[in-house]
């Protein structure tokens, strides 16, 4: 799960108190500080780190073959890692022999308050020494000076199978939310300088930008008929969707059919796996934070849910709508509790919907009692937000 720390050592003395307020009740995970008064004020919900800004030690030299090397905190249970009032000391490392001390403080028998290390990637050397450090650590804090993510995706790579936590240093949300999705995997926590108590709330809804798992319910086709000619949408994203996946589309915001994507073979024409040929231009469909949209209004840069038949949900963006006259069919179903769900689609057999079990469906040769993959929806809707009101559609 990931998680932000917030850094206090840049923050303005005149917004220190606020933003430790915020961080404390935006639940964020660590407040970062030189001031050890300062965190043992924070309440035992929030990681106190405490930043060594020296250097870490040395490890100790060598022993002669034959005699079992330890290092000082080793062979010295109590000059073990000790910060009263801290929950993790933060220590800067530079070289792979003082890597290796704070790997053995951290191995230390009765080692006190574990410790994390910092390093600064600049060149090969230092990223080299990043791999090692996340493989070694119980926490590795990066800076990287070189603004591209390649440097970020070695050390994801190199760090695979670590148990310990990779935190990486970043200088705005907009950075933060790219880190996160590095690889797909992404960063394990962030740290971040915020300038105000607003920059910290802001994280935390960030952190919280995930998508829910949806009951999908089993909808009875009642009827399908031809309506003409009209206006309808494509849906082109910027990911693959998986052969069981699409988008939610219907009539009325109450209710939504699962179009399925165009990942299958179609005669005459390509697969298009980022595709979902979607319905008419006035049908709604369902994106992130339980917000619609008319597929009138996607576009690129839209952001949409990817829908599995097993309900799972992911974010994907649109690179581009197509909207283009076809034939349309309605197709009108209504689930368990009778209510009224319809889609309307362009006419032609390659476009799909899905089934039970993910099972497709070609939309031509639908017939009455076939049933379809649906979500219900309690909540009505204005500009695309759900509201407590009276509306019927019809």
């Amino acid at each position: 799960m990931r998680f932000a720390w917030i850094d206090l050592r840049e923050v303005p003395a005149r917004q220190i108190q606020a933003v430790v307020d915020a961080a404390v009740h935006a639940r964020m995970a660590g407040v970062l500080s030189a001031d050890a008064k300062l965190l043992g004020t924070l309440p035992p919900t929030v990681t106190r780190i405490l930043a060594d800004d020296g250097p870490a030690p040395a490890a100790a030299p060598k022993k002669p073959a034959g005699k079992e090397a330890k290092s000082t905190a080793e062979a010295d249970p109590g000059n073990s890692p000790s910060a009263p009032g801290a929950d993790v000391l933060l220590r800067t490392f530079t070289t792979q022999g003082e890597l290796d001390a704070l790997a053995a403080d951290n191995r230390a028998t009765g080692a006190g308050t574990p410790v994390a290390g910092f390093v600064d990637v600049r060149d090969d050397r230092t990223l080299q020494l990043s791999c090692a450090g996340a493989m070694a650590l119980p926490y590795t804090v990066i800076h990287f000076a070189d603004p591209t993510k390649i440097p970020l995706e070695i050390v994801l790579a190199a760090a695979e199978p670590a148990e310990g936590k990779l935190v990486t240093v970043v200088d705005g949300l907009e950075e933060a939310s790219i880190v996160f999705d590095v690889l797909e995997r992404g960063s394990d926590g962030i740290l971040f300088t915020p300038r105000s108590a607003d920059e910290v709330f802001a994280l935390a809804r960030l952190l919280q930008a995930t998508t829910p798992q949806l009951e999908l319910s089993t909808l009875t086709v009642e009827s399908i008929r031809h309506v003409g000619l009209g206006d309808r949408v494509c849906v082109d994203t910027c990911s693959h969707f998986e052969e069981d996946e699409g988008i939610l589309v219907g009539s009325y915001s109450s209710g939504f059919v699962l179009c399925c994507s165009e990942t299958h073979p179609l005669p005459y024409m390509p697969t298009r796996p980022f595709r979902v040929n979607a319905g008419a231009l006035h049908s709604y469909t369902l994106g992130p934070d339980n917000r619609t949209n008319y597929l009138s209004e996607v576009g690129s840069g839209t952001a949409l849910l990817a829908v599995g038949a097993d309900g799972r949900t992911r974010r994907v963006v649109v690179g581009r709508a197509k909207l283009e006259s076809r034939p349309l069919l309605e197709i009108r179903t209504h689930a368990e509790d009778g209510r009224l769900v319809s889609l309307t689609v362009q006419d032609d057999w390659h476009v799909r919907v899905l089934g039970p079990g993910g099972k497709v469906l070609n939309v031509t040769e639908l017939q009455a009692g076939d049933e379809l993959l649906g979500y219900l929806a309690t909540d009505k809707r204005h500009v695309g937000l759900p509201i407590g009101e009276f509306c019927k559609e019809v």
